[in-house]
């Protein structure tokens, strides 16, 4: 199972299993890991993964939501 968390001001975490491709679908070498952080705010010099650049520059309250039916 992959579980991803949108934390306040900040990042998204992923754990579990999964991989992280780019465009062309080349894989991220994730070293084994289970667990990344994914920048949300832009400001990472390490994009995709959060290198921390948020704190004190981005605002989010991460409340989760039902979204609205899917169009057919």
């Amino acid at each position: 199972m992959t579980k991803l968390t949108i934390n306040n001001n900040g990042s998204v975490k992923i754990e579990g299993d999964f991989e992280i491709v780019d465009m062309q679908g080349n894989n991220y070498g994730l070293q084994g890991r289970t667990v990344v952080s994914i920048c949300r705010c832009g400001l990472s010099a390490n994009k995709p993964f959060c290198d921390g650049s948020h704190k004190g520059h981005f605002e989010h309250d991460a409340k989760a939501f039902d979204l609205p039916p899917r169009k057919v």
